[in-house]
């Protein structure tokens, strides 16, 4: 059976196989390491919109798409934070690292206004059938005191890795949110 038929079949019955359980099996995502030197930035500090996901993504429960199209899930296997809290604080996370900038989610939750805004748009967020975890969108850095408006797409797929269940999603999920942190950072916030 060729990999991504394999994972088709594996990702809903992962789920399935939780959903035996008494009480929710509840997972979350890694944190990834950023390596290398730091990128330069724009901007000494950046504030970061809460981000804003579908609604199958801002739900609790770990989205798949299966072969024929359909998005299915578990209320048994959920994530273990809130999908929109738990995004935007990475991202913040993965940016100040990534930069050495100030990055923080708003509220703003320092005396001095950031110098920039930065708003998240996703678009899709999910594990495909072909083995990939999906995450496309746009991204928005809007200057405090004038300076150029910055946007651009995103449209990032990594591999997931086998047994491709619950804990191999997220990991995915973790390692998409670091190369969209990578791409904002050399594109939006230079």
């Amino acid at each position: 059976m060729k990999p991504h038929l394999l994972l088709a079949a594996l990702v809903p019955s992962a789920l399935a196989l939780a959903a035996c359980s008494g009480s929710p099996d509840r997972y979350t995502v890694p944190d990834t390491a950023v390596a290398g030197p730091r990128l330069p930035v724009a901007w000494r500090s950046v504030a970061i919109r809460e981000v804003s996901l579908p609604t199958y993504a801002a739900s609790e429960e770990i989205y798949s798409r299966s072969a024929s199209g359909a998005l299915t899930s578990s209320s048994d296997v959920l994530w273990a934070d809130d999908p929109t809290r738990a995004i935007t604080q990475d991202l913040a996370r993965l940016l100040t690292q990534m930069t050495g900038a100030q990055v923080a989610a708003e509220p703003w939750p320092f005396f001095d206004r950031a110098q920039a805004t930065l708003e998240i748009r996703v678009a899709d967020m999910l594990a495909e059938p072909d083995g990939t975890f999906r995450l496309t969108g746009q991204f928005f850095v809007a200057p405090d005191a004038g300076g150029r408006n910055r946007s651009a797409p995103f449209a990032i797929a990594v591999p997931i890795a086998a047994p491709a269940g619950p804990a191999q999603i997220a990991a995915a999920r973790g390692a998409a949110l670091r190369e969209l942190a990578t791409q904002i950072a050399r594109t939006g916030l230079r």
